[in-house]
């Protein structure tokens, strides 16, 4: 078949796939954050952990809770992976060193996943299953909390409560991530994904000679990689690995789960607010910088500038023969639009077009549709801005969903915005200017050396996790500088949400009036997009211009 064919069939498939599931998943997640029942094993757990399960908490107090829940997590990922020698199913391997293990528990808990070690060469089966996995549910449940939060802030008023941080957590770890994994799990392990408790085993080839072959719980912890934008690989090839991603189906089947809670988190959104149509104007925002940027990945990666690939069609230096320049050009316009970060070919190798369009899809906030949660609330804040300008534009006082956008809306969204771009920036500044930095693991230099330096700060302060590669990052400056840069990145903007969300509580509500835009039109879908790009464009293009554009114009 035509490779343009078969890439043009795969996205039709995946969007009839994201369509079918965004109103009844959308639905159920609406009815998960909006109910007053309890099931009794929730129940059981809010005994456990000392929660009322029928209080609610002030904008503060949720903050306090994210925070506290996350330091504890961090601590205990951190102990667990230097004790994994003394544990079951460690499979002889040592204790992770301190800088990697504090690395890798701030890179699962913030919902990154960046790794700086290979997984079957470096943690035991446990250490992936009760630390790793674990963090691949509640990191992804963190997310999809402080979003419902920032919610409740535009439907509720005249309160100072947000709703309950340990309730939503618990609902939508065992209501909506559990039982999509189970039946997903079991999806992928019928389609060759393994899934086992074996030590790696040593077997003979055909031509006399030997080769390891590593097993593990892989299908359990695949499903949830994907789906809660987590991305963190159990093996070091991540997605590319024929164990994690064996056919075209399993790629097609990845690509669709880490798509599709944040494309119906839109569904829930617009339930929530009475307003479905609000739900179906983010989205389309969300879906036009999807298929744009799948659509230029995919051209630039079979428009390759090199003779050879001329030749050849493409650009499958660095890609995976059994998902071709379409599967592997989708999968990478997905997985950094997202914060999963799973990769199932080297992003390194792609064109510098291509490569530069991977790094610009992480600085939009990766709203397109971002992470689980993550995504949704980085783009009504960006929505917020719009509305702003707008009201300046017409010298009337804007509104967003009946609430008022003062000087102490916008100064929390401008504190959202910038957090990040000055992570990424000055992370990279410092790199390129300490001998630590660009002399200690940069194996390229000039413009390409420049893009794997932002790319690994851009990933990392956007919670993406994925990597260029010709970055060696395992010395203790990389880890202890993108550990860092993870923590902030994460939840610096999330104070600033809940900061804005209690704030937009507060207010009474603003009846609309002929004079009140309407934030679910065509026009301002347009005017929500240009405020994206230009936002982005103005902060990241003088970086982009000495990196990727710099060498694909060369």
């Amino acid at each position: 078949m035509n490779p343009t064919l078969a890439g043009l069939l795969q996205a039709l498939a995946l969007v009839g796939a994201l369509a079918l599931s965004y109103r009844p998943l959308g639905d159920a997640m609406a009815r998960t954050l909006t109910t007053r029942k309890h099931l009794r094993v929730e129940r059981g757990i809010y005994r456990l952990i000392g929660v009322n399960g029928d209080a609610e908490q002030t904008w503060s107090a949720y903050v306090r809770s994210v925070l506290a829940f996350s330091a504890v997590s961090v601590l205990f990922l951190y102990l667990f992976q230097r004790l994994q020698n003394h544990l079951w199913l460690s499979l002889g391997f040592p204790a992770v060193r301190p800088a990697m293990a504090w690395n890798t528990a701030a890179s699962f808990v913030t919902n990154t996943n960046w790794q700086s070690y290979s997984g079957e060469s470096t943690m035991g089966h446990l250490v992936q299953m009760a630390g790793l996995a674990v963090q691949n549910f509640l990191s992804a449940a963190v997310g999809i909390a402080v979003v419902a939060a920032l919610i409740r802030g535009f439907t509720r008023h005249r309160t100072d409560t947000l709703g309950n941080f340990w309730v939503d957590l618990t609902r939508i770890t065992l209501r909506v991530l559990l039982p999509i994994s189970v039946v997903f799990a079991l999806v992928l392990v019928g389609s060759g994904v393994v899934e086992n408790l074996h030590a790696a085993q040593t077997v003979h080839t055909l031509v006399g000679g030997t080769q390891t072959i590593p097993g593990g719980p892989v299908a359990s912890q695949e499903v949830i990689k994907e789906l809660g934008t987590n991305g963190g690989g159990f093996y070091n090839a991540n997605s590319a690995h024929p164990f994690e991603n064996p056919n075209p189906f399993t790629n097609w089947l990845e690509i669709y789960l880490l798509l599709v809670i944040s494309f119906a988190l839109c569904r829930t959104f617009g339930r929530m607010v009475g307003s479905n149509k609000q739900g179906y104007t983010v989205l389309s925002v969300m879906g036009l910088y999807w298929a744009a940027s799948a659509a230029l990945m995919t051209f630039f990666e079979s428009r390759h500038s090199g003779i050879a690939a001329q030749i050849a069609g493409a650009a499958m230096e660095g890609k995976e023969v059994r998902f071709g320049v379409p599967g592997s050009s989708l999968f990478a316009a997905s997985t950094t639009l997202t914060s999963t970060g799973a990769v199932n070919a080297m992003h390194d190798s792609f064109t510098p077009l291509g490569g530069g369009l991977t790094i610009f899809n992480m600085m939009l906030g990766e709203i397109a549709p971002g992470g689980t949660g993550s995504g949704l609330y980085g783009i009504l804040i960006l929505a917020v801005v719009t509305v702003f300008v707008a009201g300046l534009m017409v010298g009337r006082t804007p509104e967003y969903l009946g609430k008022k956008i003062s000087g102490r809306e916008m100064k929390f969204a401008s504190l959202y915005i910038l957090a990040t771009p000055a992570i990424v920036l000055c992370g990279t500044g410092l790199a390129m200017a300490l001998k630590a930095g660009h002399g200690g693991g940069m194996s390229n230099t000039g413009p390409h050396g420049f893009s794997e330096v932002l790319y690994a700060f851009t990933s990392a302060a956007n919670n993406n996790g994925s990597a260029f590669a010709g970055l060696t990052v395992t010395s203790t400056h990389w880890q202890t500088a993108l550990g860092l840069a993870m923590l902030f990145g994460r939840f610096l903007p999330m104070i600033f949400v809940l900061a804005l969300a209690g704030s937009l509580a507060r207010q009474a509500p603003v009846p609309e009036t002929t004079g009140t835009l309407r934030t679910h039109s065509p026009l301002f879908v347009g005017m929500l997009s240009g405020v994206i790009l230009i936002v982005v464009g103005l902060t990241y293009f003088p970086a982009l211009a000495l990196g990727p554009l710099a060498e694909g114009l060369h």
